[in-house]
């Protein structure tokens, strides 16, 4: 387990079709596997987000370990089997933390719920390595968007988020053109940028803020004249400084 300073954060969007198939490592999860540090690293799975759902904690289990991972263990936050102390016992002890995929707002109301989102602060700080897949990363940036009545859309409002990571950022969202990103820099303070990361791509996120894009161009969008602009995309290999 990493006693150290924090590490780089890992927003992940989930695999596209040139991700490869088969047995054939994900090489976006070996770069999370790698920055731990150490030969087949333990990961605590949080599934706050979807429940606990057994059949995507098992698939997410089998592509973490391909990749290189020795333990993959679920902390149980969610549902009958929730399990506080022992979801305590897991995320103090892995050298990194999979926040999966689901209902970002489910997710922080369970966070909450489980008095969990101070451990998860100080697990970073002291140098536990964090990734997030799907709604997980965006739980990791500092806020995310919802709706008072799903049919006004004046009624939009950010709520908080985790924060490891302080900026925004969408996943898989450009089918849609990232609508929710959209709508999240119109209630988000002047100047924001948000960070639209596309299946099979990553942003990295240093502690001192800093992203870079892995895999694939990150989206980039930001507040103009009153519009959402879209901005000069995040390259694989360029830095934002």
């Amino acid at each position: 387990m990493n006693a150290l300073s924090p590490a780089p954060l890992f927003l992940l969007a989930g695999r596209s079709k040139s991700t490869p198939k088969g047995n054939r490592p994900d090489p976006l999860l070996q770069q999370v596997i790698e920055q731990c540090g150490k030969a087949h690293p333990c990961i605590a799975y949080l599934g706050s987000a979807n429940g606990d759902n057994r059949d995507f904690f098992r698939m997410i289990s089998l592509l973490l370990k391909n990749a290189g991972a020795g333990d993959v263990l679920l902390a149980p936050t969610a549902g009958a089997k929730a399990d506080v102390r022992r979801a305590q016992d897991v995320l103090n002890n892995a050298d990194a933390v999979l926040v999966s995929g689901g209902d970002v707002q489910e997710g922080m109301r369970v966070l909450g719920e489980r008095d969990l989102t101070r451990l998860l602060r100080a697990r970073y700080d002291h140098g536990a390595v964090f990734a997030g897949l799907s709604a997980g990363s965006i739980m990791l940036c500092r806020q995310w968007v919802r709706w008072r009545d799903a049919n006004d859309d004046s009624t939009a409002e950010a709520f908080p988020c985790l924060g490891l990571a302080p900026l925004l950022c969408d996943t898989h969202g450009e089918a849609e053109h990232w609508e929710e990103l959209r709508a999240l820099l119109r209630v988000a303070p002047p100047g924001a940028v948000g960070y639209g990361i596309p299946s099979g791509a990553c942003l990295c996120v240093t502690p001192n803020g800093r992203p870079s894009a892995m895999g694939e161009p990150v989206h980039r969008f930001t507040m103009h004249e009153g519009k959402v602009t879209r901005i000069p995309d995040l390259e694989p290999g360029a830095k934002n400084y």
